[in-house]
């Protein structure tokens, strides 16, 4: 589905800005399975932060599993699946961002089409913001490493306003800074949390179907569209 096509299945009305939950990229070492790029690199931090306080490792497997609502909620189930009720979830907190900060892009490429589809949109003159539940001091490194540092004109992490997703705020921020109306943006996302926030803030909404969800197909949002790949918006 390309951009034209997706907008006028969207009432016909023009896209503005577009919001993106995170950018798409999997890891060299699970070539079959869909995972943003959270999935390998946050698995080896909380692995890493749990082992470092004598507790029991953990698999990616897992803590796909336990993946949104941020990185102190990730922290927070991984102690309940471990029933590690007397560990102190601020340290284990601190030690997960520790050994997150390491290395933020580990072992990930980006999915085919998403630098295409950023420079396809970028040309055609629409802002690109990205919004994340990460904490707002990780995007940068990452975005660098990808190589996608230019694409965007506004980045807004978990911690970087008083919400986050799925609080429709951090989009609402969003529309308010580039002076335009919600109905005109567009939030691009791979989770309920995503769509959820999207249409709190009177966004159209177009969801990707390879991120985590809690193991639940992002259609069961019901998304105003959907695509397999970002290259189907250019």
């Amino acid at each position: 589905m390309t951009l034209p096509s997706m907008t006028r299945s969207l009432s016909c009305r023009p896209i503005r800005p577009c919001a993106f939950s995170t950018v798409s990229a999997w890891s060299r070492s699970t070539s079959m399975a869909r995972w943003w790029i959270r999935s390998p690199t946050l698995a080896a931090a909380v692995d890493a932060a749990l082992r470092s306080l004598g507790l029991a490792g953990v698999d990616e497997a897992s803590v796909r599993d336990w993946v949104g609502n941020a990185s102190r909620k990730l922290v927070e189930r991984a102690l309940e699946a471990l029933d590690a009720q007397d560990t102190d979830p601020e340290a284990a907190h601190e030690a997960f961002l520790h050994h997150y900060r390491l290395a933020p892009c580990r072992a990930t490429r980006l999915y085919p089409g998403v630098r295409e589809a950023l420079e396809g949109l970028r040309a055609r003159g629409l802002t690109l913001v990205l919004i994340t539940n990460k904490p707002a001091a990780f995007i940068a490194p990452i975005l660098e490493t990808l190589g996608l540092s230019d694409f965007f004109d506004l980045t807004l992490g978990g911690d970087s306003l008083a919400a986050k997703k799925p609080d429709p705020a951090p989009l609402l921020h969003v529309a308010s800074r580039f002076g335009v109306t919600p109905s005109v943006c567009l939030m691009v996302g791979d989770s309920r949390h995503d769509i959820e926030a999207g249409r709190g803030a009177g966004f159209r909404t177009l969801a990707v179907p390879y991120g985590y969800n809690h193991g639940d197909p992002v259609a069961a949002s019901a998304p105003d569209a959907m695509v397999e790949s970002l290259g189907e918006l250019v």
